[in-house]
This record gives C-alpha cells, structure tokens and sequence, in this order.
C-alpha cells in the first residue's frame, strides 16, 4: 500500500496540476541544446535557468513544457527525445513503471502517481484484457507539437517496457491520431514494426498479451512499495516555480547559501542583466533590497530557535559582522535577536 490515502493524494494533486516535472524540463532543455536550438531561445521560456533545473523537486509551468516542444518539435525529434533518456532519466517514475511483477502491473500501479511526470491535462490511459495498450492524449494544440509529444511519449513506453523485460519487444500495434507523413520509415526503425496507423482515434501503443503479463527479471515488490511511498513523499514535497519572481527567490537562496546574494551573482545565474532583473522585480511590486530581507529574516528566525549564536548567523546570511545583524533585526522586528531566541 502507498504511504498517502487516495484524499491525500487528490490534494497534493491539485495543487501540482498545470505543472510538470523539472526531470522531463531538463530532458527537453539539453535535447533542445542537441538539436541546435539558441540559447537565446531557451532563456525566454520561464523555468530553464540552471538554478531552477538543479531543483530535484521544483515543478514547472506545463506551458513551459510546451514551449520546449514548440522549439524542437518536428519529424523525428520525439523518438531522439526519448533515445536520449535512459531508465532514472525521469526519476521515481522510471522506476515506478519497471519494478512490479510483470509490465501491466507496474503500468496499472503507477498510472495514480502520473502527475510525478506532467500535468493532469496530459491523458495516460491504459486498457486491454489481454494485450495491453497506452494511449496518450496531449494538451498540445499545434498539430506539429502534439505529434511530435505523442511520438515520445510512445517511444518512451516502448523503450521502458524493453528495459524492464530485458529484450527487444515489437510492439502489436501503434496508432497515431495525426494524417501519415510523407515518409514515416524513422518511425517502423524506432518501433521495430510496420504495423502503424495514422489519422486513428487516439495515439497509442499495444503490446502483445505475452510481452505484457510476462514476469520481469528486476521486479521488487519491495522497491515498488517503497517508490510509491516515495512517489507520495515527492509530490507532498514539491515546490511550484509558476512565475518568474519564484526563480527569483530560488536563485536568491542559492547565491545565500553560497554567502554571494549579490544582484550580480543572481542576475546571472538567470541570464540576465541587473538592469533587467531590477526593472522585472518592479513589475513585481517588489525591491532587491526587500527580497533579501525577507530571506534573511526567515531564515533568521530559523537559525534562532535552533539556538545558533547571533556571530554564526550573521556568517550565513553574509552579514558583515553581528552587529550588522542585530541592526537588521532590530528593523525588522523592533526587538534584538535574543529576544527571538
């Protein structure tokens, strides 16, 4: 049994809808980087400044995700999306969807958790009383970008089911609900079958009975309790970047834990100008003096009740010395530090 009841889950849900994870972001970050995309290009889409992709838990704008596709979206790119990503590329769930006891167990145990991955919007339908098929319906509403996400997707599943069996599977059928291109022979290589269908009612991939209901040389029950519990943990756990000001405030404490919360350091860990990042904070209704203050205050009160010295947390928080820090202390709260404590 998961670690979190069905409530449970339904509200954490709620609360990362519209957002995916920073995993596939950053998959679609450097694949845009391969295809050649500019970095001009990539520093316009919110979210894929390094700060905020080293951020294990941070959840994106699925907007973000699809302007990604936008820039690499065309014949192709969605099969090299998926050969670029090795099983852990995306985290919990890659594991999720390859330890159960046989393909179609893992799939059904996962599809609760699909979240972990992207936004609610995106369909992930599993069905079939013998073969197993997945269908997957994109929120993409440029035809181009929404065949090129539905290529990935089902060229992601083949490749995790052929890691999870441990051999080359061919699956039964694919669908894809757009017309057929000129040409589609990138698509037979990468599926490893001539059975595919265009213009079809939904995207999907089936797999043969067998393939599907087949024990799994790296099945762990044990694992696959333990990523559930895990899965739970990781969406309790995750922080929304939805607008500009949160990347703001993530780069901020980072150049803080660093003992550097410089305009400079943060305006370039976001690709800006200090220019720019004055006149964006402006918009925002707020100072670069007042962001560091709250900072610096909340993490103040922290280090206070922990019983660390007013000396060691002026060192943290890049105080030039604790009486900086008693003075700033005493603006914000009009009491000394001791007080706090």
């Amino acid at each position: 049994m998961s670690g979190a009841g069905s409530g449970g889950r339904a509200e954490i849900g709620s609360r990362v809808d519209g957002t995916v994870s920073v995993h596939l972001v950053r998959l679609l970050v450097q694949s845009a980087r391969r295809f050649g995309v500019a970095e001009e290009q990539l520093v316009r889409v919110p979210g894929t400044d390094d700060v905020v992709l080293r951020g294990e838990l941070n959840r994106l704008p699925m907007s973000s995700l699809l302007q990604l596709w936008e820039l690499i979206a065309r014949p192709g790119a969605g099969a090299a999306v998926a050969e670029a990503a090795p099983l852990g590329t995306l985290n919990t769930w890659d594991y999720l969807v390859t330890t159960g006891a046989t393909l179609v167990d893992s799939l059904r145990a996962a599809q609760p958790y699909h979240r972990l991955v992207t936004a609610a919007a995106e369909g992930f339908d599993l069905s079939g009383e013998a073969d197993l098929t997945i269908g997957y319906r994109t929120s993409a509403s440029d035809p181009v970008v929404a065949s090129t996400v539905n290529e990935y997707v089902l060229a992601y599943y083949l490749r995790r089911a052929r890691e999870a069996t441990g051999r080359p599977l061919v699956p039964a059928k694919v669908t894809f609900g757009h017309p057929a291109p000129p040409d589609h022979h990138h698509l037979i290589d990468v599926f490893g079958t001539r059975t595919i269908e265009f213009g079809a009612d939904a995207d999907s991939i089936t797999f043969h009975a067998d393939d599907a209901n087949a024990p799994l040389p790296r099945a762990d029950p044990m694992l696959a309790d333990l990523m559930r519990s895990h899965a739970d943990l990781v969406l309790a756990s995750a922080r929304t970047v939805a607008d500009p000001l949160d990347a703001f405030r993530i780069a901020l404490a980072s150049a803080l834990d660093a003992a550097d919360p410089t305009l400079a350091r943060v305006a370039k860990a976001l690709a800006m100008s200090e220019r720019s990042l004055q006149r964006h904070l402006a918009e925002q209704g707020t100072t670069w003096r007042d962001e560091l203050d709250r900072l610096r205050y909340e993490r103040a009160k922290t280090m206070l009740s922990q019983g660390l010295t007013t000396s060691t947390i002026a060192r943290h928080l890049a105080f030039t010395d604790d009486r900086a820090l008693r003075k700033a202390f005493h603006r914000w709260t009009g009491t000394p530090p001791t007080v706090a404590r």
